[in-house]
């Protein structure tokens, strides 16, 4: 068997409000409870497993591979909501997006601060 990513635990507080949060934004189905964690399912059979947290939260980057009609509907939920999002992962450019490998990209935080990224282009292709 290859080795494949099955799951991340994505540490929050607020994990349900934090999973949400990710599923709506990123137009993937309601999260479900599965024992302690609120899990989000990505398309390619990876978990987001959200688990409810009393310690401080440290910050972690996740990157999506997305359709470029799928970065549209995001980056219209990212304005619609008011978020603040940079083309850059140190942050240094914000209100923009990025135009790497060719395609679009563009980094925001989650209310936990973890580094959300959507890109349509893998770095590099």
């Amino acid at each position: 068997m290859s080795v494949q990513l099955n799951h991340t635990i994505v540490y929050a507080h607020g994990g349900v409000a934090s999973a949400k949060f990710w599923a709506e934004l990123l137009g993937l189905p309601a999260p479900t409870r599965f024992g302690p964690f609120w899990v989000v399912a990505t398309q390619n059979d990876v978990s987001l497993d959200f688990l409810d947290t009393e310690q401080e939260v440290s910050s972690q980057h996740y990157a999506f591979l997305i359709s470029e009609a799928e970065f549209d509907a995001v980056f219209d939920r990212i304005r619609t909501r008011g978020l603040q999002y940079w083309a850059d992962p140190s942050l240094s450019k914000p209100g923009q997006i990025n135009h790497g490998s060719g395609g679009r990209g563009v980094y925001f935080r989650d209310p936990n601060g973890h580094l959300l990224e959507v890109l349509t282009r893998p770095y590099g292709s």
